[in-house]
């Protein structure tokens, strides 16, 4: 498979860069981000693109692809509803419409958050946003569409978060999120296995579009029985 990366810098784009660049039958990875990875690695490429909304000037950069996994995203916190939708709906849309007409047989991973209210009418202004970016999504001619909704996330391998406050908690509550993970694991995922995950859904697809914690942790389980 040949994939693309939106967001590899971002806690959960770090996990599946790396699951891509371990994964023998991915031939060549490309991220797309305002800032490079920083990873070396022979098949891998990055595309470092200062305006997200517009993808004109590197489209010939970005046909023969077969899966993408789209993980930037904000925190909420702070912002305004417009400014929020701006991040996370308008930019979302705007790479996923230039990857729809240039990949038509694409497999497209949207990291999406728990609680998204696909109404679009609820009282969280972030669910509904996201909820909103979903079903703008699912209307896009690819050949798949699969929204992920995970959770609480433990980092693995070296991921971090770019948001100072997960930082933090991330830093606080690390000696937990192990055991609390093995005593609950349909609501704490790791980066390795939301990683795993994804790389199944773009080889042999998932059973939902929406896929849950839960949803997620199985197919990371199926992913490990495939080998």
């Amino acid at each position: 498979m040949n994939v693309l990366i939106f967001g590899a810098t971002g806690m959960v784009g770090q996990g599946v860069l790396r699951e891509c660049l371990l994964a023998d039958d991915v031939s060549r990875v490309t991220t797309v981000g305002r800032s490079a990875s920083g990873r070396r690695d022979p098949k891998l490429r990055e595309i470092v693109h200062a305006n997200l909304y517009d993808y004109r000037a590197i489209e010939d950069r970005l046909h023969g692809y077969d899966a993408c996994y789209f993980c930037l995203g904000v925190s909420a916190g702070g912002m305004n509803e417009a400014d929020y939708s701006r991040i996370t709906y308008e930019l979302t849309l705007a790479a996923a419409q230039t990857l729809a007409r240039l990949n038509p047989g694409m497999r497209f991973v949207y990291v999406s958050g728990a609680g998204t209210d696909s109404s679009e009418r609820g009282r969280s202004m972030w669910a509904r946003v996201k909820g909103r970016t979903e079903n703008a999504l699912r209307r896009l001619p690819f050949q798949a569409m699969y929204l992920f909704r995970p959770g609480v996330i433990q980092p693995l391998h070296g991921a971090r978060s770019s948001t100072p406050a997960y930082r933090w908690f991330y830093a606080l509550t690390r000696p937990l999120l192990s055991p609390l993970r093995a005593l609950l694991p349909n609501q704490i995922l790791s980066t390795e296995s939301i990683g795993l995950a994804m790389l199944e859904a773009a080889r042999h697809g998932a059973p939902k579009a929406v896929l849950e914690a839960r949803d997620i942790r199985a197919l990371a389980e199926r992913a490990h029985a495939h080998g």
